[in-house]
């Protein structure tokens, strides 16, 4: 059997994209290896009727409505290999079954590299967070600290401070523009340039940060800025072009450069990870598929 559509990816966006086919009628395989970028947290935030739901209860409700719908078939495995023969993909899951589409939708998401920062690990998802949008409330009036050497991080600052009155700019060693260090100092909040020699707390629950001058300062949480690697190399074998931002670059259809690959959630936005978003770059791309293919029905 041919397929109309194989969506790449489980998490909000390749469900989303797979609802909305599946309510078209179209034949579509969801291939999801359950390796979300979120997979450290307990709580997703932000999404109506689904604030504060555990990621993977998101995804088990998720898995259950498209059960409804005859045309959708989960595939619980990762995709190893994609390549396009004239007007079909051929794709390869990794225990060799093979299936041929007349779409693809990549909502493959990105992996997380985290700061070089001692233990930081030990904290990601419990204190210290990526997103204040998605965070933010629960941090709320805490003293928080923003822990990042990247040069775009001020924003991340300014953003931070609406949450709480108690900030601090740890730049594990950059060293500020005189006019930026003065701009936020000047607001209240304390710009540490020093190295951070470790991270000290418990059970996931920040307590301390540690500089390698021998000075300490008291925290209970914060945010940093990983950096994001795509995490899969599909969109490359495609031959899909990328954006400035290391994402897949796509129209305001979610359409690549790749006739008949679609791309949406965040290995489109590249830099917008909260779940809503995601959600709704993945019901456009599946109805731009579906405007694309009642448009050839009716040439």
């Amino acid at each position: 059997m041919i397929l109309d559509c194989a969506v790449i990816g489980g998490g909000p966006a390749g469900l989303n994209a797979s609802l909305v086919l599946g309510r078209s009628r179209r034949k579509t395989v969801l291939f999801d290896d359950n390796k979300p970028r979120n997979a450290v947290v307990s709580e997703s935030h932000g999404f109506i009727t689904r604030d504060g739901v555990d990621p993977q209860e998101f995804k088990r409700i998720g898995h259950e409505e498209l059960a409804k719908y005859p045309d959708v078939e989960i595939q619980k495995q990762r995709v190893v290999r994609v390549n396009k023969e004239d007007e079909l993909f051929n794709l390869e899951a990794e225990d060799g079954t093979l299936f041929q589409a007349k779409r693809i939708i990549l909502a493959i998401g990105f992996k997380e590299i985290l700061p070089d920062v001692k233990r930081v690990k030990e904290f990601y998802g419990k204190s210290l967070f990526s997103c204040p949008f998605c965070d933010g409330w629960e941090m709320r009036d805490k003293a928080l600290a923003v822990i990042s050497d990247n040069e775009a991080a001020s924003h991340m600052v300014k953003v931070a401070s609406n949450w709480t009155d108690d900030l601090i700019y740890c730049t594990n060693g950059r060293q500020l523009l005189s006019e930026e260090k003065s701009l936020l100092e000047s607001r209240g909040i304390r710009v540490y340039e020093e190295k951070i020699r470790a991270l000290n707390g418990e059970n996931g629950k920040l307590t301390e940060i540690l500089f390698e001058d021998g000075g300490a300062i008291s925290r209970e949480g914060g945010f940093i800025t990983p950096e994001w690697t795509l995490a899969s190399d599909v969109a490359s074998s495609l031959g899909c072009k990328l954006n400035d931002r290391g994402g897949v670059e796509s129209d305001e259809m979610k359409r690549t450069n790749i006739e008949g690959v679609y791309a949406c959630g965040d290995v489109s936005l590249a830099g917008a990870s909260q779940l809503i978003f995601a959600a709704a770059e993945g019901s456009m791309a599946a109805i731009s598929i579906n405007a694309a293919m009642i448009e050839e029905k009716f040439s």
